[in-house]
C-alpha cells in the first residue's frame, strides 16, 4: 500500500489502494487492541504504569474503530470496493498471485478465498471474514515473496494452514525457530 500512495497516477496501484485501505483499517482496528495488550504483558509491571506509553496505546486502541468506522461498516467498504469495480478485485488477486509457488499452505488458503469470493451469496454476512481472508492471504503472499522462508512459513503455518486464531507466541511444531530468532538478532546483523 505504501508503493501505492507512492505512486498516485499509476491505475494499478489506485487499484489496490481502493481494496487496500478498508482491508488495512478493518485489519488494524482488529488487531490493534490485542497487539497493545501483548506489548504490555510483554513489558510486565512497566506495561502498565502511566509514565509508559503502553498503557496509553492500549486505552486508546479500541479508539480506531471509532474514528474508521464499525469493523460491518469497514467489511462492507471491502465488498463495495469490488462490487462497484471488479477491477480493484482483480489488482488485488494479481498481487496475491506474486506470492504462488513458495507455499502449498499459502497456495490453498488462496484457491479457497478465491472461491469465496466468487460466491457473491450472503457476501454482506460474510464480509468480515472475508476481509479477514484478504488481509492474511495478502500478508502471508507479501512475507512468501520477500523471501525469508522461516518466518514466511511460520505466519502461514500458524494463521493459514489451521486458521484457528492462534494466539500470539503460538506457532505448530516442525517450524524453523533458531532462524526466526536469529533475524531478530541484531548480534546477527
Amino acid at each position: 500500500m505504501a508503493r501505492a500512495l507512492d505512486r498516485p497516477g499509476d491505475d494499478r496501484e489506485r487499484l489496490l489502494l481502493r481494496i487496500g485501505l478498508p482491508v488495512g483499517k478493518y485489519w488494524i482496528c482488529k488487531r490493534s487492541p490485542q497487539h497493545a495488550y501483548e506489548a504490555m504483558e510483554c513489558l510486565g509491571g512497566n506495561g502498565v504504569i502511566e509514565d509508559f506509553i503502553t498503557a496509553r496505546l492500549y486505552r486508546d486502541a479500541p479508539i480506531n474503530a471509532i474514528w474508521e468506522g464499525s469493523g460491518n461498516v469497514q467489511a462492507l467498504d471491502v465488498l463495495r470496493a469490488f462490487s462497484k469495480n471488479p477491477d480493484v478485485l482483480e489488482a488485488w488477486l494479481a498481487e496475491l498471485d506474486k506470492g504462488l509457488g513458495g507455499n502449498a499452505a499459502l497456495d490453498d488458503a488462496v484457491a479457497r478465498l478465491k472461491s469465496e469470493l466468487a460466491d457473491t451469496e450472503d457476501a454482506p454476512y460474510r464480509a468480515r471474514e472475508l476481509a479477514d481472508w484478504l488481509a492474511l492471504t495478502m500478508q502471508a503472499s507479501l512475507l512468501v515473496q520477500a523471501g525469508n522462508a522461516a518466518v514466511a512459513d511460520a505466519f502461514i503455518a500458524s494463521r493459514l494452514a489451521t486458521r484457528n486464531d492462534r494466539n500470539y507466541g503460538s506457532l505448530p511444531r516442525g517450524l524453523n525457530i533458531d532462524a526466526i530468532i536469529a533475524r531478530g538478532d541484531p548480534r546477527q546483523a
